[in-house]
């Protein structure tokens, strides 16, 4: 399992436009093979500066092939479209976290 994470910080004259935009935007991603589900979650800490919203997607894929392919096939054209839409009026940085086995409990 690999987590796609992509933390956003809107301008906060845009955030209800682009909140309104977001779960559709989720939806396509999870139509794309290996996607297998997402959450968005609003940051609260650390505390985004002002006039400004942070929100972060966490979307899980069935591993790093699944992911390799949205990147090359996929993620130009995506980003492509937020950025005609919403201009830079927003900032997206991106982590990718790999699925360690958890250890196992004591006794």
């Amino acid at each position: 399992m690999v987590v796609y994470e992509v933390n956003l910080v809107v301008d906060a004259a845009i955030a209800e436009a682009f909140r309104a935009w977001l779960p559709g935007h989720v939806a396509e991603l999870l139509a794309l093979p290996g996607f297998e589900s997402a959450q968005v979650f609003t940051v609260e800490e650390p505390v985004p500066a002002a006039a400004t919203l942070g929100l972060c997607v966490q979307y899980r894929l069935r591993d790093r092939a699944a992911l390799d392919a949205y990147l090359c096939d996929h993620a130009g054209r995506m980003r492509a479209a937020a950025v005609a839409r919403f201009g830079d009026r927003f900032r997206a940085s991106r982590r990718v976290l790999a699925g360690v086995a958890a250890p196992a409990r004591a006794g």
